[in-house]
């Protein structure tokens, strides 16, 4: 690796995953801005699989430690971010990649429950993050930024709660941008599009009901580059990109990573 993110500190959160065949996108990203040279936090509400990735990195040789934290709770989004600076020192990147979707529905069916579990998930655990790694960042006057939307936020779909939630990711984000550029603050989007990962694959697939290989089948199929799916992968490039010095004059931005989707349906 060529050391895009050396002497940088990376919090990423959502570095877990669930149980699956593939890598998660929160996963991939950790060990990617390891293998890049950042020094990693990894945070997940469930210990033992932050702990897994931690392993993972380190026994690649690289340097990381494991945090719990609920990042829908404020306190302990910033008990995360208190550890991260006292081992560390500082903070240079922050990963927010925390979402989740089961049990939505179209506009005349979602539920009460359903809606308020999503739009909290999803939006409390970028803001609450957010707001307690800016002070350290405005103090260092540099930082990235980077949450993970969903191009569902601009693509037509029948998930109501997670769309909204995903277009507040994106709107929270811009306000993030333009309210922290003076202090050297850079916020962006990814908005993965169709992913072979754990938590889609898996996780639909058990909710549906329908057997793993056709479901890949029927993703596959929807997407326009090569007619297959992307993987954690592809997401974890695009945050290395934004969070490193390259993405240095660029903040604000939605960046899809869907092999076209969002271009043919949006």
């Amino acid at each position: 690796m060529s050391g895009r993110l050396a002497g940088k500190v990376a919090l990423v959160v959502g570095a877990g995953q669930t149980p699956g065949e593939t890598i998660g996108n929160g996963r991939a990203t950790a060990i990617l801005f390891a293998r890049e040279g950042a020094r990693v936090v990894a945070v997940d509400r469930r210990l033992e699989s932050a702990e897994e990735t931690v392993r993972i990195i380190e026994g690649e040789g690289c340097e990381a430690v494991a945090f719990e934290a609920d990042a829908t709770r404020e306190a302990e989004a910033a008990a995360a971010v208190g550890a991260c600076v006292e081992r560390f020192g500082r903070l240079d990147v922050l990963h927010n990649n925390v979402g989740i979707g089961g049990g939505d529905a179209g506009p005349a069916h979602v539920v009460e429950e359903d809606w308020d579990r999503i739009l909290a998930v999803n939006l409390k655990s970028v803001v609450f993050p957010c707001k307690a790694a800016l002070p350290v960042m405005r103090r260092q006057q540099s930082g990235a930024i980077t949450n993970v939307s969903s191009i569902a936020a601009v693509c037509s779909t029948g998930i109501v709660a997670y769309k909204t939630s995903k277009a507040g990711v994106n709107a929270y984000t811009q306000s993030l941008a333009i309210g922290n550029a003076k202090h050297g603050i850079r916020a962006n989007v990814i908005m993965p599009g169709l992913m072979d990962t754990p938590m889609a694959i898996e996780g639909i697939s058990t909710a549906r009901g329908i057997p793993r290989e056709d479901l890949v089948r029927q993703r596959d199929a929807q997407v326009p580059l090569g007619g297959k799916m992307g993987t954690a992968w592809d997401v974890a490039h695009a945050a290395l990109f934004l969070a490193s010095d390259e993405a240095g004059f660029i903040t604000g931005v939605a960046l899809p990573v869907d092999g076209g989707q969002s271009a043919r349906i949006g």
